[in-house]
């Protein structure tokens, strides 16, 4: 091999070593060398020290470890419920197209998904248990309901007045109450004089003996409407007591009808009611609206009193007369109602009718003397009420409110049939009167007497909501002007329905095994969060009730 020769060799085999040396391990990063500053070129050897730590990322460091069995858990109790919720809406969807059956089976599927999420361990589990309240709250109202929502007349029923019978009863007198009322009554301040008599007395003793759980479910009765009374007997300048002129008269049941006809609350009859302005119609009357009536019988009583000058007096003319009170007094020349009753000159019932109310006054303010300090009311009705500018069926306000007919019909006792006609004040759940108002917007008032809305739920087509209202899917689509023939979940749907005239629905959810189902799962997750209950399905409907809607 020449010199030329050699030279080559020697610079071929040099680039193959480099090569071979440049594919060895290990080797430094080309990236990590890359950031690192130029050696002084001064420097034989340069050291080179640790990069300082990066600091702590402030979004990092508070977020909690996820372990890997966390994250599943979570997604499936965030799916399970999902479910159930989904469940739950479909439930209501055949509740309110009267499809009782298969509002049963999805609210029990809706509860027993509820329950699995449970042992899923949810991840906010007061959110949990706080929507599984919720739901069971709300399907127990409508299982109370029990009607679904077509309502027809015949489910607007009236109630015989509690104390009716027992005002032509007497009763007798216990020796040892005598003087232990009269203490009482020395003690007590009342705007209405307190006597005590032996008629007083026997009705004390009747009502701490037999008519003790009558006048007990009066009392709890009276807190829906209390606050309401006693504020329209204050401006009407008449003494509070005279709010057990309606417990007497009603038990404070705004539907009691009497043997005379007499109506409502406060017992109207129909010609005294048209004097203080409480109207009828066919679709209402107003002697049933408690607001309206109580406001009648405060302007009626004080017109008494003006007239006679004295309360014993006025109270028995509101029962009886006046003319009758007028006549007893000319015949016998006493203005006072004591004598009158004990000369016979009024009719029984009036003569009993005072010392009623007078026994339940004296009672009540000496509530711990006679086991009714622990009575707990009936918490206060409260709504708002905004004036109907169409006829509207209340099938169609019960949708708009998420209310059941039930309840609807127990804050407006004076519709009588389940229609409400235009200029009407109708009474609807405390902070949905605007959202009541916006909503009927959308409805052509037209349609809003026969017309319902309808929340599209899952796996819903136009097909299947038609089917439960008894519409073609077309009609849907041409109502709610759509460009297709579908709708997504949570779209709220305008259904073109007719005039129903179904008879009403005579089975209640609440008695079925669903009621059982709701009632453990409360129960279940209050225990523990990690125990299922399975409570046995019944496969009878002889647990199933008849329905009453009358308001109490």
């Amino acid at each position: 091999m020449d010199e030329r020769e050699k030279t080559l060799f020697s610079c071929l085999l040099g680039a193959v070593t480099l090569v071979l040396a440049g594919c060895g391990y290990p080797q430094p990063s080309r990236f990590q060398t890359s950031f690192l500053p130029p050696a002084p070129k001064s420097a034989l050897t340069v050291e080179i020290a640790d990069p300082p730590a990066p600091p702590p990322n402030v979004f990092i460091q508070d977020v909690p470890f996820l372990s890997s069995t966390a994250l599943p858990r979570r997604s499936r109790a965030d799916a399970t419920r999902q479910r159930a919720e989904q469940a739950f809406q479909r439930g209501r969807s055949d509740y309110q197209a009267n499809s009782i059956s298969d509002a049963r089976h999805e609210f029990d599927a809706a509860i027993d998904l509820m329950l699995e999420a449970s042992e899923q361990n949810p991840v906010d589990r007061q959110d949990y248990e706080k929507r599984l309240d919720e739901m069971v709250d709300t399907i127990h109202r409508f299982d109370l309901a029990g009607m679904g929502a077509s309502l027809a007349i015949e489910d607007v029923q009236f109630e015989k007045a509690p104390l009716e019978d027992i005002l032509q009863m007497t009763f007798p007198v216990d020796p040892q109450l005598k003087d232990r009322v009269r203490e009482q009554v020395a003690a007590t301040v009342s705007q209405l004089p307190l006597m005590v008599t032996d008629p007083v007395l026997g009705y004390i003793h009747y009502f701490s003996n037999r008519g003790h759980k009558t006048l007990v479910a009066a009392m709890q009765r009276s807190g829906r409407y209390r606050p309401m009374i006693q504020r329209v007997l204050a401006e009407e300048g008449v003494p509070q007591e005279l709010i057990h002129l309606a417990q007497a008269e009603s038990g404070f049941i705004p539907r009691a009808v009497s043997r005379a006809a007499a109506g409502g609350m406060w017992q109207f009859l129909k010609w005294r009611g048209r004097e203080y302005g409480l109207l009828q119609t066919t679709y209402t009357d107003d002697r049933m609206d408690p607001e309206k009536a109580t406001r009648a019988a405060a302007h009626h009583l004080h017109d008494l009193y003006n007239e006679f000058g004295d309360w014993y007096l006025a109270i028995a003319a509101y029962n009886c007369g006046p003319v009758a009170v007028e006549k007893a007094v000319e015949r016998t020349g006493y203005a006072d109602f004591w004598e009158l009753r004990n000369r016979g000159a009024l009719p029984a019932e009036t003569t009993n009718y005072v010392p009623i109310i007078l026994a339940m006054t004296i009672m009540e303010k000496n509530a711990a003397e006679y086991n009714l300090d622990s009575v707990a009311l009936d918490p206060p009705l409260e709504y708002d009420s905004f004036e109907v500018s169409a006829p509207t069926s209340l099938a169609l306000i019960s949708d708009l409110t998420d209310t059941p007919p039930s309840e609807m019909l127990a804050l407006n006792p004076g519709l009588l049939k389940p229609a409400v006609p235009e200029g009407y004040s109708l009474h609807v759940p405390k902070g949905k009167g605007n959202q009541l108002m916006a909503a009927l917007q959308m409805i052509p008032p037209e349609h809003r007497s026969t017309w319902r809305i309808h929340r599209v739920a899952a796996g819903e087509t136009l097909a299947t909501i038609g089917k439960r209202f008894g519409v073609t899917s077309s009609s849907i689509v041409t109502a709610n002007k759509l460009d297709k023939a579908d709708a997504a979940e949570g779209d709220w749907l305008m259904i073109p329905t007719a005039l129903r005239t179904d008879a009403p629905l005579k089975r209640a959810i609440g008695s079925s095994a669903a009621s059982r189902r709701h009632t453990t799962a409360r129960r279940s997750v209050a225990k523990t969060a990690t125990v299922r209950a399975h409570p046995v399905r019944s496969a009878t409907a002889s647990s199933d009730a008849l329905i009453r809607t009358a308001a109490r």
